[in-house]
């Protein structure tokens, strides 16, 4: 039989966690343990044959492979605590081993022992770096490094991510360990190694805050490389840090015409480039930055790995540009006409200008209006016609065949949309303090843009406090924002902000709630001893504020951390008397 076939069968008796093939006393699998083939006998490893069996054949097996699946078998027995009376022989031998003059072999130790001692990489790592780092024996990885359970030898870039995890429950070593790592790659010519470091030191970012100041001037340096794939990484460090990567904005202006990607990874050194300048706030991104973003809409198939380095989506990189409308708008409404209106690059230049506000859009009114014949697109267009008043009046007629998808709430914002745009203002107000009075779910109820109309809403503050006091979740946030607005009383709202933000402090993840309670007491300009208390503890917190992985985690917990500064900043401030607004 074929020794790829037998290995396959091998396989399939580890996976049935069968002890032993035909027999009770594992004889079967110690003779597969014995087999006269090594890929069979490494294969073999994995069965569940015991200690004492694994350890029978480590006193008389020489070949190299074989030899280090032994070796980490036993690791995991000792581990898991199933050594038993072999557990001292198990140490001995590992012990033996970490004075190995091979360094493969010692490198296999150590991960071996690590189930039993987690600080010994600790002590080790200097000597980790050195045999990682040493470009000649990276083809000695792939001959002789397989694991049980793992069919195909691990590289060497294998076996750097696994030794990183090693030090994961201490962050200022594994940085270390990564950077240490990185620098010695640039010395060496080693361009996987600092790919897979970059890798390493990317993950870290994007869960500990504290590795910014370290990964900043790193990635700096990097941007010149001569390597693509390691410059795309870099860039892609810096757009994420965004303002403080200002230093290199050459560098990075530099780079606007490099195309170098990396085959496993989203986006081309350019893109991020760009991408690193407009968070910087260079106008050097702008030439040229509509057309890129169109063309990344437009592509079919993409793809990426959620926690590895990825383009931004339009929106995330054109809403904060507000300040350079005046030169994005054109581009934008022409990319928006040229394009069908169902089409996802439609959709997601639609969703800046409507950020935005709707000033910037006043002149383009006409681009906009035929988007209202179209399901996909005429929700969209009717919040931009919202936030432009009476500047849309001249969209009233086309309000009339406005098409929009037959669900609750859409045949009423259309209503409310000309209302809005008449100019109008008491009609307005009507209409939606009596939306909120007979709203039949709460969720439909126009809480926030009542809360525009200030003071001058207060006759509808029962409306309000009744949905505040009857539901949960967004609704009882926004109606306790708006009860707020428009009655200038603190207390009943500040209670129910508490419900939304202490949680965080303790491991709570709800971090849009989170965020609309925060901007809601930076407006207040007041807190509550127990929102301070809780700001405080999420001040001095690691961890990054948001569920998601790569660039949104760093993005979303930098402006959450923003907000949560500037909410300290009201801790010393007097509760305010009735607030009046008069906000249209």
């Amino acid at each position: 039989m074929p020794i790829p076939v037998r290995c396959a069968l091998v396989d399939v008796l580890v996976a049935m966690r069968t002890p032993a093939p035909n027999s009770g006393d594992g004889s079967g699998a110690w003779a597969l343990l014995a087999d006269p083939e090594p890929a069979v006998r490494r294969t073999a490893a994995a069965l569940a044959v015991g200690t004492g069996r694994l350890l029978e054949r480590w006193r008389v097996e020489t070949h190299p492979a074989v030899r280090l699946t032994l070796l980490l078998a036993l690791g995991e027995e000792a581990a898991a605590g199933r050594a038993g009376e072999q557990g001292d022989e198990v140490r001995a031998v590992l012990a033996a081993l970490l004075d190995t003059d091979d360094p493969v072999l010692w490198l296999a130790a150590v991960h071996a022992a690590a189930g039993l001692d987690r600080d010994l990489p600790l002590r080790r790592v200097d000597r980790l770096i050195e045999v990682l780092s040493d470009l000649a024996l990276r083809p000695r990885f792939e001959e002789v490094w397989y694991s049980p359970h793992v069919d195909d030898p691990w590289t060497r870039e294998d076996v750097v991510r696994s030794t990183a995890e090693l030090l994961a429950h201490d962050v200022e070593a594994e940085l270390s360990f990564v950077v240490a790592l990185i620098e010695r790659s640039r010395r060496s010519a080693d361009p996987a190694l600092c790919r897979e470091a970059l890798d390493l030191a990317w993950l870290l970012l994007c869960d500990k805050r504290s590795t910014e100041a370290v990964l900043l001037p790193l990635a700096g340096g990097l941007l010149t490389d001569p390597d693509g794939p390691v410059r795309l990484r870099a860039a892609n460090i810096l757009a994420v840090l965004g303002p403080p990567a200002a230093p290199y904005a050459d560098r990075l202006a530099a780079l606007l015409d490099d195309h170098a990607s990396d085959p496993f990874l989203d986006g081309t050194v350019r893109e991020f480039a760009r991408w690193a300048l407009t968070r910087i706030g260079d106008p050097r991104a702008l030439p040229g930055l509509i057309e890129q973003l169109r063309a990344q809409d437009e592509e079919q198939g993409r793809g990426y790995v959620i926690s590895e380095p990825g383009r931004p989506e339009t929106w995330e990189v054109l809403i904060p540009l507000r300040a350079h409308a005046d030169v994005l708008l054109p581009a934008m409404l022409e990319t928006i006409r040229e394009s069908e209106p169902g089409s996802r690059v439609t959709s997601m230049f639609l969703g800046v200008p409507e950020a935005w506000g709707g000033d910037p859009l006043t002149a383009s009114l006409p681009d906009l209006l035929p988007l209202l014949s179209d399901t996909w697109t005429s929700v969209r267009v009717l919040g931009l016609l919202s936030a432009m008043r009476p500047a849309a009046a001249s969209a009233e007629p086309a309000l009339r065949t406005c098409r929009v998808p037959d669900e609750p709430g859409h045949h009423e914002l259309v209503a409310l949309t000309a209302l809005r745009i008449s100019g109008d203002r008491e009609a307005v107000l009507r209409g939606l303090g009596e939306a909120v009075m007979k709203a039949e779910h709460s969720w439909g109820a126009p809480l926030t843009a009542l809360a525009g109309f200030g003071h001058d809403a207060a006759p509808y503050a029962a409306g309000v406090r009744a949905v505040m006091e009857s539901t949960t979740h967004w609704p009882r946030l926004g109606a306790a924002i708006t009860l707020w607005e428009i009655t200038g009383r603190v207390r009943p709202t500040l209670g129910v902000l508490e419900e939304f933000i202490l949680p965080v402090a303790y491991g709570g993840e709800d971090y849009g709630f989170f965020r609309d309670a925060l901007r809601a007491v930076i407006r207040m300009g007041v807190i509550s001893p127990a929102i301070r208390t809780a700001l405080l503890t999420v001040r001095q917190s690691e961890r990054r504020l948001c569920v998601e992985w790569s660039y949104p985690r760093i993005l979303q917990d930098r402006e959450l951390r923003g907000l949560v500064e500037e909410a300290l900043g009201c801790a010393d401030a007097a509760a305010p008397a009735d607030t009046v607004r008069t906000g249209f």
